[in-house]
Parts: C-alpha cells; sequence; structure tokens
C-alpha cells in the first residue's frame, strides 16, 4: 500500500528519473533542458496569448507575442522557441529580420544575420494550431483533457510542469526564464461556457455565439502555471486582510458544486493567514488569489490552483500521514496554496532541483497544522509521512535535460526541513529565515546552492553535511548507541564523511555523535528517550 500510494501520487518524477537512469541523454533532452547558445543571450520580458480549443475535434489554435530583451551583445544569433509535436506553428514573425526558419522536432529555430546589442527589444509573433497530446493520468503526465462534466457540458484544461508548457504554447520553455512583466491571456469560448486564465479578469466580451475573456498577470510566471480552463463555471469572491492589505480572492466552480464549494473553500482564510506568518506575504497581491475547479487531482498554477478533491479533507479523503491528523484539512488547498511561496515565488532554475518547490511545500502542511492546531499534531503529522519515503534514488535529479529527481523530494525532503529546524533550536530564527528566503528571492529562480547558503549563513550553523546526505544520497543516518545505567556510548553510521548532525534527546540533553564511539552521562538510568523530530535512525546494539 505505501508503494502504490507513493507511486499514485509521485507517478511522473519516478517515470522520468527511471527513464533517464537506464538511457543516455540525448541531444533533444539538452536543448529541452540546458540554458543553451539560442537561449542565453536573451531574456523573456512578457507573454500575450489568445487561444481557442475546439471541444468536439479536440483540437486548439492561438498565438504568442513574445516580448524580449537582448542580455549580451550577440552577432547572427538563432534564437529557439518550443513547440511540441504533433502541435504546429502556422505562422512565424519577428520585429527583426529573419534569414532562416526551421523546424527541428519539438524546437523552432530562427536565424538572423544581424548584430544583437545588449538592451535591444524585439517581438516575435506566432500562430500555432494543433491536436495537442491528451493527458492519461493528469496532471502526474502532461498534456490536455477534454472531458464532461456530470451535466454533459464541455469541460477543459491541461496540465504540464513536467512535460512543459511547450505541449501546447510557443514559449522559451525552461524554468529559469519566466517573463518579467507577466502575461496576457485571452481565452476564446462557446457563448454558454466559462474561460479562466491566470492573475485577474480584465475584460469580458460578446463575440456573437462566442465570448473572450482577458486576463492579465503582472507579475514573473513560470511557464507550466500558464493555464486555461473552459466549463460551465460559476464565480464567487471573497477578500483577505493580510499583511499588504486587501487581497482579492476569486473561485470558480462548475455551477451544481457551488455551496460545496463555498463551505470547502472557508479554509482559505486560515491558510492564508498561517503561511503569511510563516513564509511573509503572499507574492502576488496584484494578480489575486484563485481557485479553479479541475477535472484532476489539483496543481500549484499560479494565482490560479487548480482543485479537484471532491470538496473533502484528505488527500482525496485519505491521510498521507496514517495519523488522523490529514484529515482535518483539504490537502489540494493547503498544499498546493503553499506552492504559491515555494515553485511561483520562488522557482528552481533547473528541473534537478524541484525539491526546492516540493520539500518546502509539503513542509508547509504541518507548519499549517501547527498555527491552526497544535506543535504535538504537526510533529505527529510530519513523521507519519515517513511511511511514504523510499529511499530510491537521491532527491536531486541530474542538470541541464529536465530531469527531477526521487519523488522522496516530497516526503523525505520535509523531513530534512524538520531536521534542520530541530538543529536551529529556535522556532522564531527558522520562520524568520523562511520569511526571508521569501523576501530575498522574491519573484526569482534559484538554485540548491543558493538555498542551502542562505540557510548556513543566517543560521549560523554548517548544514552542509547535512544537505548533502539527505539531497545527495539514499542513506539514513543511524545512531548506533549503547546504555550501561546514565552512560551512553554512541556514534553516527551510514553517514557522509564528517557528518555534522547534534543531536537533543527529549529531556534537551545534547550529543555531537561523530563516526567515532563516545560516552556521556545522562541525567538519569532510565533508558535513554531520543527525540522523534530528527529524520535518523535510532539502533540499540
Amino acid at each position: 500500500m505505501k508503494k502504490l500510494l507513493l507511486l499514485s501520487i509521485l507517478i511522473s518524477g519516478v517515470s522520468q528519473a527511471q527513464f533517464f537512469e537506464n538511457a543516455k541523454p540525448t541531444k533533444i533532452d539538452t536543448l529541452k533542458g540546458s540554458n543553451t547558445e539560442f537561449r542565453n543571450f536573451w531574456d523573456v520580458k512578457k507573454y500575450d496569448i489568445v487561444l481557442e480549443p475546439n471541444f468536439e475535434a479536440k483540437s486548439i489554435k492561438g498565438s504568442n507575442k513574445i516580448s524580449l530583451t537582448i542580455e549580451k551583445d550577440v552577432r547572427n544569433p538563432t534564437f529557439q522557441i518550443d513547440l511540441q509535436k504533433p502541435m504546429k506553428a502556422d505562422k512565424i514573425s519577428a520585429s527583426f529580420p529573419i534569414a532562416e526558419k526551421k523546424i527541428d522536432g519539438d524546437f523552432i529555430f530562427l536565424t538572423t544575420k544581424k548584430n544583437f546589442k545588449k538592451g535591444e527589444k524585439y517581438t516575435i509573433d506566432i500562430d500555432y494550431s494543433g491536436n495537442p497530446q491528451i493527458a492519461k493520468h493528469a496532471p502526474w503526465d502532461g498534456g490536455w483533457i477534454f472531458t464532461k462534466d456530470k451535466n454533459g457540458n464541455p469541460w477543459m484544461t491541461a496540465a504540464d510542469e513536467g512535460i512543459g508548457a511547450s505541449i501546447w504554447l510557443p514559449v522559451k520553455d525552461i524554468w529559469s526564464d519566466e517573463p518579467d512583466n507577466g502575461i496576457t491571456f485571452k481565452i476564446i469560448t462557446p457563448k454558454d461556457l466559462v474561460g479562466v486564465g491566470n492573475g485577474k479578469l480584465i475584460k469580458e466580451e460578446n463575440l456573437g455565439d462566442k465570448k473572450s475573456w482577458l486576463w492579465e498577470v503582472k507579475n514573473p510566471i513560470n511557464d507550466y502555471s500558464i493555464i486555461p480552463s473552459i466549463g460551465k463555471y460559476v464565480n464567487f469572491k471573497n477578500t483577505f486582510n493580510g499583511e499588504k492589505g486587501k487581497l482579492d480572492l476569486d473561485y470558480w466552480v462548475l455551477d451544481y458544486n457551488l455551496e460545496k464549494a463555498k463551505k470547502q473553500f472557508e479554509q482559505v482564510k486560515p491558510m492564508l493567514s498561517a503561511f503569511e506568518y510563516w513564509f511573509g506575504p503572499y507574492p502576488f497581491y496584484e494578480d489575486s488569489y484563485k481557485i479553479v475547479e479541475s477535472p484532476h487531482l489539483g496543481m500549484e498554477h499560479q494565482s490560479n490552483v487548480a482543485y479537484g478533491n471532491n470538496y473533502g479533507n484528505g488527500y482525496l479523503g485519505r491521510d498521507l500521514s496514517g495519523t488522523g491528523v490529514g484529515l482535518k484539512w483539504d490537502y489540494i488547498i493547503i498544499h498546493e496554496s503553499g506552492h504559491e511561496w515555494f515553485a511561483n515565488n520562488i522557482t528552481a532554475k533547473d528541473q534537478a532541483d524541484m525539491w526546492i518547490h516540493e520539500s518546502f511545500t509539503m513542509y508547509s502542511e504541518p507548519l499549517f497544522v501547527e498555527k491552526y492546531m497544535d506543535k504535538d499534531s504537526a510533529d505527529k503529522y510530519i513523521q507519519g509521512v515517513r511511511q511514504m519515503i523510499a529511499n530510491d534514488k537521491p532527491i536531486i535529479g541530474t542538470y541541464g535535460i529536465r530531469n527531477e529527481g526521487s519523488g522522496d523530494m516530497y516526503p523525505k525532503g520535509a523531513n530534512m526541513i524538520h531536521t534542520i529546524r530541530q538543529v536551529i533550536n529556535n522556532d522564531e530564527k527558522f520562520r524568520q529565515i523562511l520569511r526571508g528566503l521569501n523576501k530575498d528571492f522574491y519573484h526569482q529562480t534559484v538554485t540548491t546552492q543558493q538555498v542551502e547558503d542562505y540557510f548556513i549563513q543566517k543560521s549560523g550553523i554548517d548544514l552542509k553535511s547535512i544537505f548533502d546526505q539527505y539531497l545527495r544520497t539514499v542513506k539514513i543516518p543511524t545512531l548506533e548507541y549503547k546504555q550501561n545505567g546514565n552512560q551512553l556510548t554512541y556514534r553516527w553510521t551510514n553517514v557522509v564523511p564528517d557528518f555534522k548532525l547534534p543531536i537533543r534527546l527529549a529531556d534537551e540533553q545534547e550529543l555531537k555523535p561523530t563516526e567515532q564511539w563516545q560516552t556521556t552521562t545522562l541525567k538519569s538510568d532510565k533508558p535513554v528517550e531520543f527525540n522523534k523530530n530528527y529524520y535518523v535512525i535510532y539502533s540499540k546494539q
């Protein structure tokens, strides 16, 4: 059951990791995952997107105007735009002369015979159409969803975190380059349906037997967060008085689920209050906070959280921790909203560092519990999710080829953060580090090294070996010990060299184990009681 549950949650990460373990990365993998010579000289500033889906044909068409700035002087460069087959570019133009247009598989290459200067601004316009790949098991695999609600109305959306937004939209499909000035997103629908995008709705227009819905995002946004949802939606609103003032809350749900949604989404305000306490202000006040009902379980689309958890608590009615704590709140509301801070505000530059998204966000779950229940319940929950850890491969994936690491980035990564919290042993300092991350890396893309260095600098503690142990190996630190009366002898095994993880006992006495046996005097001769909040194995010899 444990492995089946883990697989059901993390199937995309596991399958992709297994693929790259067994196959040598190709040139195509590098073109998709690296900041190559075709990408490294220009920076996306804005996308202006138009989309019109056709439910009967399971097709889409539209356009994307890519506004960009040249980042360095370069002679006769080639621009790479990503658009995955079977989608096709119908028309391509640019505000600079194009010497050659080449379509090569999932890539569009625009060759120029011009010298570009740093700071120059240009646009690339692409009309596109086709039958996008259909998702078989959304949101874990990538693709579009063409389905019907229970009343037979068309219901359409997409999910593409792993495979990339270019599965349906021509973009610069690399995590390290987000459109700094956001997007506009016009969705054209039949007149009896609603098109919901990211950000705020700024214009609604009747077009005869069709309607258009124009949405605007003012902040940077990762490509995989740009998602349309088309269905028989109704809307209700609320506001949250947060750290930056009034935040608009915008909810779009299927018409027959309105009353259920009004009740279930009462959890949003406590969630926002808890996360603003731990992480700092919601990062996208200008774009609102939004939940949109989806035909799949859920995803963290920025200012457009996809929700499909059947308006019930837990994870589809289950508690991932097996403790009962997870049945007291809605997993998708809490987890996917946590991603607004970790994934959407702070985004990994490379998919290999996806743990930055998932480890912190899974740790947002016990932080929510701690704020609105109690600390004992939070500790119980984070310890409970350890049953999901497989220790199959390292959490960090392979760089430069769109390869994420082990699905352990969720429960093991969260337990690593919880372990580091015990080492810091100052909850206010720990909270300020989390808030500082979201302030100092506000709307930025980052690397693992930056996050590690930040924790080390702000805590004043050498945490390097702890990060190495949990992110880069599959070994669980094991504390071997022997007790003779009030004498405790102990040492680390199964650890990286020079592993530095001090351990506090349940009575707060601190040990500083090494790989060499050492002995200390306990406060009593009762059987030693270890602190369970460290993700380690205690092995009595």
